[in-house]
């Protein structure tokens, strides 16, 4: 189904765009009155009880009146969108702030309009979180003074920004912005920058940690005067997204191109095939059309995620996985692999996200019929890239489906060889699409950040729902299938074994033949500002046969339900003994052990001795790829035979060593 094609072609045009987060410029309305009358007792006293039905008439308080609007700074590559009409007072009577608009205007690249070209969109403000950047300010800044009665010091207010059903302070989810001179880092502030008569601009910005997602605006303002304060909800809304451009947010990507192919490209390539044949399909985005950031949204809504837990991307990640798929949460798209698909869409039918998110917000939240992989996987991109976390689609060719968590891929024998059928579930795909994203994994050790699989397509269940990931890429590659989240249905995948089994005569079974290099080839996506593709199956294995590579897989194999599937029976020929000399390790000078190696075999053994490094630091210990040496001798049966060894404890040395006495 042919997508309508919207092209991002310049920072200035659309938002979501470079930029650690510019700040947001409020321009606030105050309306003078010329003259002063004075007030009865009686009136006074009833404005003051009951202010909404006997308004002040010609008052000399200079309340904050009409609007508060956002607007577009003046730039060479956008024309200015035209200031509002203000209604004028009737009668004389000046007239409390009734409304607040979010007017069609922006002051940085990084925020962004409802779509390219739309016309007649509902106005909104959108922006990416993160600290203020002055480099990246639109309008200069003001020094604040100003004389008469407009000024700061007379009229005061605070912007108040709730988001969630229950929006509490401490849970970041209602956020009170007062105006100061000196605002505090990571924290939201807001600052006047520019007075001008009746107008006051407002530099606003958030933390890198901000919650993402909608946000209701309400104003308060009082006076300097012991006189009520009113508030004014805004009747639009705020959008807060994931900030790629800004270092200190979590989904922070340092190189330009990828952040241009990665969050801003609307139009993307998916490959299918097998290894030997690959295809490549296009596919429509369209993270930046109209309608999309809504049903984005609608969907966190559905998910009925809490609010508080939306500025973490692992989280907002787990969740899209799950909300992608219908299987138990009404998501969006129903898979089918039956072939019928009479009564909704063919999944090769869909060309385009648009089409699928605008049809499952216009209907409420029915699941979209029919998807497979690569569309699950398209959608997903879409809903990432959208709120600002940098994804891409990846497809594996040969990958496997491993049902009981042994990080094998097996086929089941009976006696005479002939398949046993109820015990064959687990299987190899032809190709298969899920995502990576990109982003910080604070809750991993240290070198587990960087691309992270997500996989929407409903196969296996994770805590209970239907999702997998994020993964991390390098966790899998190493065999670390113990670190969150689903990386041992991930390294299946792409690196399981394919192993046959036959059954015994005792009901037992034996292994009787495996296939090393079976599954996890060609692992692709597309290459970065073009439309060629890119292998990246380095990322998630070593080289297919190498050393590191069986290192990994045997290392994945230990913590599987199958951890014995690498370890043949065999006597315990070698015992061997590390005992550590004096008053063992300190920190920054090598640590004295002695290996005692004894051979109980009455044959002759050649040891292959391997020492792992590990870097240490004052609180993280991280492990930096294996390190082996070939003993080039042997001892005799029966004997034992000494070793010495030297293991720095200081960062500042990059090598172990054996030496033979």
């Amino acid at each position: 189904m042919p997508g309508e094609r919207l092209t991002v072609r310049g920072t200035s045009d659309v938002g979501r765009f470079p930029g650690a987060a510019p700040p947001t410029r409020v321009e606030l309305t105050i309306q003078k009155d010329e003259k002063k009358q004075e007030e009865g007792g009686c009136r006074r006293w009833f404005r003051k009880m009951c202010p909404c039905c006997c308004k002040r008439q010609n008052s000399s308080s200079y309340d904050i009146t009409d609007k508060v609007e956002l607007v577009k700074p003046p730039t060479p590559a956008v024309i200015p969108v035209p200031e509002p009409v203000k209604p004028k007072p009737e009668n004389g009577e000046a007239r409390e702030m009734e409304e607040i608009k979010l007017y069609c205007g922006f002051c940085g690249p990084a925020e962004l309009q409802d779509g390219p070209e739309q016309t007649g969109a509902p106005h909104r403000l959108i922006s990416r979180r993160g600290p203020d950047h002055p480099q990246r300010t639109a309008l200069p800044h003001g020094d604040g003074s100003s004389t008469g009665p407009s000024s700061a010091e007379n009229d005061k207010l605070h912007l108040d920004l709730k988001t969630g059903p229950l929006p509490m302070v401490s849970k970041g989810t209602h956020v009170i912005i007062p105006l100061v001179d000196n605002p505090e880092d990571k924290h939201w502030k807001g600052k006047i920058v520019e007075q001008n008569g009746n107008k006051i601009k407002l530099s606003i910005s958030s933390p890198a940690t901000a919650v993402c997602g909608l946000y209701g605006l309400t104003v308060t303002s009082s006076s300097s005067k012991d006189e009520p304060a009113t508030t004014h909800d805004c009747s639009k809304n705020i959008v807060i997204l994931f900030n790629p451009w800004c270092e200190e947010d979590t989904v922070f990507l340092d190189d330009e191109e990828e952040r241009n192919e990665y969050v801003l490209n609307d139009i993307g390539r998916i490959y299918y095939g097998t290894e030997k044949q690959i295809g490549a399909r296009t596919w429509n985005f369209g993270q930046f059309h109209e309608g999309i950031l809504e049903a984005c949204l609608f969907i966190l809504e559905k998910s009925d995620m809490p609010a508080s837990g939306r500025g973490d991307p692992i989280n907002m990640v787990r969740v899209i996985s799950a909300m992608i798929n219908a299987q138990d949460d009404y998501g969006v798209l129903v898979g089918n692999w039956s072939g019928d698909y009479s009564d909704g869409v063919s999944p090769s039918a869909w060309s385009s996200s648009v089409e699928i998110l605008r049809k499952y917000h216009s209907t409420n939240g029915i699941p979209v019929s029919y998807g497979q992989c690569w569309v699950f996987s398209g959608v997903t991109t879409t809903v990432l890239r959208c709120l600002g976390i940098p994804a891409r689609s990846v497809t594996n060719f040969q990958s496997a489906h491993d049902t009981d968590v042994s990080l094998t891929t097996d086929v089941y024998f009976d006696e005479n060889l002939d398949p046993i059928d109820y015990l064959n579930s687990d299987s190899v795909w032809n190709f298969h699409v899920w995502n990576d994203c990109w982003m910080a994994r604070p809750d991993l050790p240290p070198g587990n950040g960087g691309w992270q699989a997500v996989d929407s397509t409903p196969q296996e269940t994770s805590q209970g729902t239907f999702r997998c990931g994020p993964a991390s890429l390098n966790a899998i590659r190493s065999g670390e299938v113990y670190l969150k989240h689903d990386s041992p249905f991930v390294f299946a995948e792409v690196n399981s074994d394919k192993i046959y089994w036959q059954r015994n005569l005792d009901g037992t079974f034996s292994q009787f033949h495996s296939e090393k290099k079976a599954v996890g080839h060609c692992i692709s996506t597309k290459a970065v500002g073009s439309d060629e593709r890119a292998d990246i199956t380095h990322l998630y294995k070593h080289q297919e046969g190498s050393e590191e590579e069986r290192i990994a897989v045997e290392t994945a194999s230990r913590h599987g339900s199958k951890p014995d599937v690498y370890s043949k029976p065999m006597a315990e020929d070698v015992i061997v003994e590390v005992k550590l000399e004096g008053e063992g390790p300190r920190m920054g000078t090598d640590a004295k052990l002695s290996i005692l190696v004894k051979n109980q075999a009455r044959r002759l053994v050649g040891p292959l001795c391997t020492a792992k490094w590990l870097s240490c630091t004052t609180l993280v210990c991280s492990r930096a790829p294996s390190r082996r040496r070939r003993c080039l001798w042997s001892f005799c049966p029966m004997k034992k035979r000494p070793l010495s060894g030297c293991c720095p404890t200081s960062s500042t040395k990059t090598s172990w060593w054996i030496r033979q006495l």
